[in-house]
């Protein structure tokens, strides 16, 4: 991932209403949810969750796909890989247990 991408990345993670979704969506799994399932979890009207999975979409960090009637969006995992070994790339110089995750991060929900 170059820093472009990063950038467009972490500016779709940058809204409160957005981070929900995607959080909500890394969940639920590679199956997805509804637009409506979405919106009833987050408590977004559906013009206003119709504007931030747009923007989503735009970062490449959630997928889209119909069945039927309904639209299914779900967390762009690669993507979202991506992202965190960017951010990984360059840490540590040499010392991994500072990467290592915390036993509290292991543990935190929410």
């Amino acid at each position: 991932m170059d820093d472009r991408t990063a950038l467009t990345a972490f500016a779709g993670l940058s809204q409160e209403t957005r981070l929900q979704i995607v959080r909500l969506l890394v969940r639920a799994g590679p199956e997805g949810l509804p637009a409506g399932e979405i919106g009833a979890a987050i408590g977004a009207s559906s013009s206003r969750l119709s504007f931030h999975l747009a923007h989503l979409e735009q970062a490449r960090l959630v997928t889209s796909r119909r069945e039927g009637r309904f639209v299914i969006y779900a967390a762009a995992y690669p993507v979202l890989s991506d992202l965190v070994a960017f951010l990984m790339r360059d840490c540590c110089d040499g010392r991994p247990e500072i990467c290592a995750p915390s036993p509290q991060a292991e543990t935190r929900h929410g």
